[in-house]
């Protein structure tokens, strides 16, 4: 009888561990914080997150630079990519006519635009307070947006899960090739676009995840696998392709590097940039550091390219 009882027992433990295994997780709230039409990584990131089922995107708000321009061109991407019921908020303008805005062509085209857009402050504070512990600001551009959420109200901002952060470099970067010198590391541009809200969002007590350069810098979408993706011919990998073009053209580059996309990966499959508890401080000049003390972030220093890949276009490049 005790043998039974014990098989039983067993069978619907056994049972349960099954069906928690097969129990797919909650969708992660994220609202995405992009300076999109400059460099090209920005678009390849809203696409990975528009593809990938592990997100519900709350919203996108444009946190630099032209910004009004930036949430038109979210605006045209989410209609045309059939998603435009997400929002999208901007910030204040700051360096509106900053040179590099290369697909400014794409941003204005088209006719799927909102007649406005809220402020990107008050529709951040609103869906926090709304969901609160439940959202990742995913913030992969300069953080104006961010540093004007801790100067209006830092208690509602620390009730976010988390920030992910494309931003910093940390250590020498080797030549992939061996034929030079190491690169060392230097003030990474998100972080020397507004210094001073880095430095409030690192001391902020909110949990913070990097993606730095040293671990997104070796990320190139090289031409075969460029080729293989923006020949799929579906309304997203199409836009991709747009705004490519127009990227190359404006920059005279060939092979983009995607950057900002790690951090969505990441936050989908950690195991594609693993994390280490570190104490980051921003200096003045911009330089991230490591320094002793209590964790304030995780910092991912490095990945493998094949890797993310075949990650990115598993997803991006399905029909």
């Amino acid at each position: 009888m005790r043998n039974a009882l014990w098989v039983v027992t067993a069978i619907v433990f056994l049972g349960q561990t099954a069906t928690q295994a097969q129990t797919p997780r909650a969708p992660e709230k994220i609202i995405i914080d992009t300076d999109i039409g400059d460099d090209v990584d920005d678009a390849f990131a809203v696409a990975l997150a528009l593809k990938s089922p592990e997100f519900e995107i709350l919203g996108f708000t444009a946190p630099f630079g032209d910004t009004r321009t930036r949430a038109k061109m979210l605006d045209r991407m989410l209609g045309e990519a059939g998603r435009g019921d997400i929002p999208v908020a901007m910030g204040a303008s700051s360096n509106a006519n900053l040179p590099g805005f290369n697909q400014r062509r794409y941003a204005e085209g088209g006719t799927r635009y909102r007649a406005s857009y809220p402020d990107s402050t008050d529709f951040i504070l609103d869906q926090i307070r709304r969901h609160p512990g439940e959202i990742t600001l995913v913030a992969v551009g300069p953080l104006p947006n961010v540093g004007a959420l801790i100067d209006r109200d830092i208690a509602t901002f620390r009730k976010l899960k988390r920030v992910a952060i494309m931003g910093g470099s940390f250590q020498p970067i080797p030549n992939p090739y061996g034929l030079g010198a190491p690169t060392p590391p230097m003030p990474e541009w998100n972080i020397k676009n507004d210094i001073k809200s880095a430095q409030k969002l690192f001391a902020s007590g909110v949990p913070v995840v990097v993606m730095p350069l040293d671990s997104t810098i070796g990320l190139k979408l090289h031409e075969v696998a460029r080729n293989q993706l923006l020949a799929q011919g579906t309304h997203l990998t199409d836009m991709l392709g747009t705004v490519y073009h127009m990227w190359r053209m404006g920059t005279k580059n060939i092979t983009p590097t995607l950057f900002d996309p790690m951090v969505l990966a990441w936050l989908a499959d950690p195991t594609l940039c693993p994390v280490t508890p570190m104490h980051v401080r921003v200096r003045d000049d911009g330089m991230t550091v490591a320094e002793n003390g209590a964790p304030n972030a995780q910092v991912c220093l490095k990945s493998d390219n094949e890797t993310f890949l075949r990650f990115y276009m598993g997803r991006v490049g399905s029909k």
